[in-house]
């Protein structure tokens, strides 16, 4: 792994920034191709203007996330690392929160299907979360803890994970989430192969994606444990699962209720 690619004079190009970059260049591709591929073109020109506001929220609520929610000892002590986007510490789910509440807003104002967009975006998003774990291995963040034997993995000196445990092998957990994420990505685009009620696709999105969140939280060594011994991101995982589901069974209630009616 490399935190830099190569560097311009004194200027780095670093890995985490270019792999985020291109795994929100493809989430936005992936979700335009669904949205041509099932018939609504008038949506894309939507798509393309949401997708700047959404990456700028997204990121604004990962860095909040990430700083005031998981990880505020370090941060309070090192306040000017807050800003240090380029240093890593981007929660996803934080970043699901600050895009929905921007394209909520956007889409109520608008006047446009929330559910329907949602769904659109859904798989393309899940794709853009594994490449992100690509950018957390590469960094050295997002790490596990200690895997206490010879499996594992030996994070180079220069890393927060080596900084942490030193020599010591670690529990592959953004690998394995990131593999897990490209699963339910898959697992996203072939349950478009059949009809569901709207915001369907989007709910089991963020249901499967927050189950295998809290397990895996277990193997990280990144995260302070709270009540039960639950990371932050569990405690946020939780919550994502339960109003997902109430959120889906009202959905489904609902659809049934026009066939109905």
């Amino acid at each position: 792994m490399h935190q830099y690619w190569f560097f311009i004079g004194s200027f780095p190009l670093r890995a985490y920034g270019t792999l985020f970059a291109l795994a929100f260049i493809l989430g936005v591709g992936v979700t335009l191709y669904f949205t041509k591929a099932e018939g609504r073109p008038e949506y894309m020109e939507i798509l393309m203007d949401l997708a700047p506001l959404l990456l700028i929220s997204g990121i604004l609520g990962a860095r909040f996330w990430q700083v005031f929610f998981f990880d505020w000892a370090y941060y309070s002590k090192y306040p000017g690392e807050i800003i240090a986007v380029w240093h890593g510490g981007l929660s996803i789910q934080g970043g699901v929160v600050g895009a929905l509440l921007v394209g909520g807003i956007y889409v109520w104002r608008k006047k446009l299907p929330f559910w329907e967009l949602a769904d659109l975006a859904a798989p393309g998003l899940m794709l853009a979360q594994a490449i992100g774990r690509d950018a957390n291995l590469m960094n050295g963040d997002a790490f596990g803890g200690p895997t206490g034997g010879d499996f594992g993995i030996l994070y180079p000196v220069g890393t927060i994970a080596r900084d942490t445990f030193g020599n010591q092998p670690l529990w592959p957990a953004e690998v394995w989430e990131g593999q897990v994420d490209v699963i339910i990505f898959a697992l996203l685009v072939i349950l478009k192969l059949k009809k569901w009620p709207s915001g369907t696709i989007f709910l089991l999105y963020l249901i499967l994606y927050n189950l295998s969140r809290f397990f895996l939280e277990n193997l990280r060594g990144d995260s302070p444990r709270f009540l039960f011994n639950w990371s932050a991101a569990q405690w946020s995982s939780m919550a994502a699962v339960l109003i997902a589901l109430l959120l889906l069974a009202w959905r489904i209630w609902r659809e049934r209720k026009h066939e109905a009616a």
